[in-house]
């Protein structure tokens, strides 16, 4: 199926280009968004006519978003969420989510700008991407924890896992050491010469 292009459409083509596609994308994406029209005779002419327009009202919405995008990109939002002591979410962070939490920060986006390579579904540090404009995309970073006191830990760079490990470790330590100091003071103990109590033989 055959479309001309009202914008720039990642992968696909520039405002004003013909392309082809496949009839579900152009049904199901392209032209309910408005992003591209049926090249027919008449749209083509019409595009034409629009082109003007288009590319003042596209240079004017690429301002806008480059306005967004130096606000939000590099930025890092702190999600808490329950895990299991593995790291494993309880659930997922989604893209709504995401629309969520740039909403509370003042920032507008819809669903459909942010995407997500793959389901968020660990604790951690992830980067998700947002399409501010079909020439401008923002980068922004999620700190995934369990509480801040765990965010804080992710942001110097050390994983829940090592932290965990490391406790662990300490934790086995103190315990060793323990046994340690015990069986030092049972040797004291059995040694006569810690007893004031002993008889030397050559008294007998």
């Amino acid at each position: 199926m055959q479309v001309i292009l009202l914008e720039r459409v990642a992968k696909l083509g520039q405002m004003g280009d013909v392309v082809n596609v496949k009839p579900g994308y152009a049904r199901n994406f392209l032209l309910p968004q408005g992003k591209a029209l049926r090249a027919s005779d008449d749209n083509i002419k019409s595009f034409e006519h629009r082109k003007a327009d288009l590319e003042v009202k596209n240079l004017e919405t690429k301002k806008e978003a480059e306005a967004v995008s130096a606000k939000l990109d590099g930025a890092r939002y702190v999600v808490i969420r329950q895990a299991s002591d593995a790291g494993a979410l309880y659930g997922s962070v989604s893209p709504r989510d995401v629309v969520d939490l740039l909403a509370e920060a003042g920032v507008t986006v819809e669903k459909r700008q942010i995407v997500i390579g793959a389901p968020i579904k660990v604790l951690g540090l992830h980067k998700v991407q947002i399409t501010l404009h079909p020439e401008v995309e923002a980068e922004v970073g999620l700190n995934v924890a369990r509480s801040v006191e765990e965010a804080e830990l992710q942001a110097s760079g050390k994983s829940i896992q090592e932290q965990a490990a490391e406790d662990e470790a300490a934790a086995e330590f103190e315990i060793s050491e323990l046994f340690d100091d015990i069986g030092a003071a049972g040797q004291d103990d059995d040694d006569p010469r810690n007893h004031g109590d002993s008889e030397d033989p050559r008294d007998a």
